[in-house]
């Protein structure tokens, strides 16, 4: 009989004083080799202290926390910073950070001047990976206005032409609108 450890327990692949309890009595110092059929721990032992599917069964979530695990954000502490700044709005309201989110509700995030809007599909508390957070809101984010094309510049210098000279620079600048 082999009896499996936690992750903590383990040090370069194998722990110190670790016995196989053998029928026979005899001791082995190699560690019991792990699958994924083995056993139901499998996902506690790699993920952490609670398996894979309890970090997603919540019905609530802190909308600082699901705008973090969702990877609206970078960080938990720009997404709190955003909810405080009042970027954030759960159906319509301006949310804190400890505000509640429960699946179907509306988000409203605005980071870096462009502003997301998404269904929470699943309630998500701990940081997920990119496809099960893709999983986890309905984007409904307006498509942004296409570009316009770049207009010719107006002032070119021919190159290999030197430094402009004082006339030359506020011909530049009358022409850029920098009078």
């Amino acid at each position: 009989m082999l009896v499996l450890l936690g992750a903590r327990e383990w040090r370069n692949g194998r722990r110190a004083g670790f016995r196989c309890q053998c029928p026979k009595g005899r001791g082995g110092s190699n560690p019991p080799s792990r699958t994924k059929s083995e056993g139901p721990d499998y996902g506690a032992f790699v993920i952490g202290a609670r398996p894979y599917d309890q970090r997603m069964s919540s019905e609530v979530a802190r909308v600082d926390a699901w705008v973090w695990s969702v990877r609206l954000t970078k960080t938990r502490s720009q997404a709190a910073q955003a909810c405080r700044a009042g970027h954030v709005q759960v159906n319509g309201e301006r949310a804190k950070p400890a505000t509640p989110v429960r699946v179907g509700d509306q988000v409203r995030v605005r980071i870096r001047g462009v502003e997301r809007v998404v269904e929470v599909r699943l309630t998500v508390s701990k940081r997920v990976g990119p496809i099960v957070a893709a999983q986890a809101y309905l984007d409904h984010t307006p498509a942004l206005p296409a570009r316009e094309a770049k207009a010719p510049p107006l002032a070119q210098r021919e190159r290999g032409a030197g430094r402009p000279t004082k006339k030359d620079r506020r011909e530049l600048d009358r022409l850029r609108g920098r009078d």
